[in-house]
């Protein structure tokens, strides 16, 4: 067998791998380092992936695999255009194989791009303002230009209107899913779909046919930030999501740059506290687009600080009139992802595994927490 075809044979058993719904990142990565492999992983028997997995687990994913046929599911992707590429393969984005929690598998309809290109990463409200709007399209189109890689979510509002223009400049961009590359979503970004499918790329971490449920957003952007030398955000709230794709940047030792707003507009004020804590500054498409190339070039290491407090990322603070139980969830985490299982073995309270999940899930709309990965949790920084 030679390599082409031991990485074909690898692929079809990454694809069976990773349309398992009941298994988390990091389990697919302990399974295949303890066995060797996707296709080693398939013939395992179940003693092999209790090793791994829950009980349930092991069940569950005994009767996937009686039901799974690999050769025909993989060839029905692959004649849909769509490709999974392991994280061990030479196509997977070398950026991304470096971050924590770097995702097992990528499904991709397009093309990737080599590493020899800069890469930025446009974030931003939905609900932006034409000033919003105006910027995002003339970043995205001078990025275009230059040949820099655009990195967004494909969302409505900025992220979408700066792909647009970076493409519309004869630019490459990628768009990062919160759901299966066959679904697009938001369905208003139909064209741009199909756009980045003929020239740039759509890809997820998520098996073929995941809706876009609000829970896989946040992972989702560690993935955003993760193919990126640096995240710019153009207008958001002082609460606003995107503000999780700056803690994932900060994370992974991005630059985080802002445009900055006037005092008295909402949108701007998550902007214009960054600056404060000492993000960048994006003060026009040029001088942007020098400090990208300079840092792309030298490989410098992030200078984003927070000016006022040096040890905000070792703070937990616990706000007045939090119910017993979430305080105590909330007071089990840290800056470092943890799993629910490791949660649960810090409370004194032995709470199910399902409370548990309810109450990060409570932490997380009340911005007190982050789901960093499907399973794993950790303080917001804020």
């Amino acid at each position: 067998m030679n390599q082409e075809e031991w990485r074909e044979r690898e692929n079809i058993y990454a694809c069976w791998l990773c349309n398992f719904p009941d298994m988390g990142n990091r389990q697919r990565h302990r399974l295949s380092e303890l066995c060797g492999g996707p296709e080693a992983v398939y013939l395992a028997d179940k003693k092999k992936w209790g090793e791994v997995l829950q009980p349930k687990q092991v069940e569950s994913l005994a009767r996937y695999t009686a039901l799974w046929k690999p050769q025909a599911q993989y060839r029905r992707m692959r004649e849909e255009g769509i490709e999974v590429i392991l994280i061990g393969d030479e196509r997977y984005p070398e950026r991304l194989r470096r971050i924590p929690d770097a995702p097992y598998c990528l499904f991709v309809r397009g093309e990737l791009p080599g590493a020899d290109t800069p890469a930025v990463a446009i974030v931003g409200s939905r609900e932006c303002s034409a000033y919003g709007k105006y910027v995002a399209k003339v970043l995205g189109e001078a990025l275009g230009k230059r040949g820099v890689t655009v990195i967004s979510g494909m969302a409505r509002g900025i992220d979408g209107i700066s792909q647009e223009a970076a493409l519309e400049a004869g630019g490459y961009s990628i768009g990062v899913l919160g759901s299966g590359v066959n679904i697009c979503y938001p369905a208003q970004n139909r064209g741009l779909y199909e756009k980045l499918i003929k020239s740039g790329a759509v890809l997820s971490e998520y098996p073929l046919g995941t809706p876009a449920r609000p829970q896989n957003f946040p992972p989702r952007n560690r993935i955003v930030s993760g193919l990126a030398d640096a995240v710019v955000v153009v207008e958001a709230r002082a609460k606003s999501g995107t503000l999780i794709t700056v803690d994932m940047a900060l994370e992974q030792g991005r630059e985080v740059y802002v445009v900055p707003g006037r005092v008295t507009d909402r949108l701007s004020d998550g902007c214009n506290r960054l600056v404060k804590q000492g993000a960048g500054v994006v003060l026009g498409p040029e001088s942007f687009l020098e400090e990208i190339f300079r840092l792309w070039e030298t490989g410098k290491k992030p200078s984003f600080q927070d000016k006022e407090r040096p040890n905000a990322f070792l703070e937990q603070p616990q706000p007045a009139g939090l119910p017993k139980e979430l305080a105590e969830v909330l007071g089990a985490l840290d800056f470092e992802p943890k799993s629910t299982e490791e949660i649960r073995g810090l409370l004194s309270a032995k709470y199910p595994e399902k409370h548990i999940v309810t109450c990060l899930m409570q932490l997380c709309m009340e911005n007190l927490a982050v789901q960093v990965s499907p399973g794993r949790f950790c303080c917001r920084r804020d």
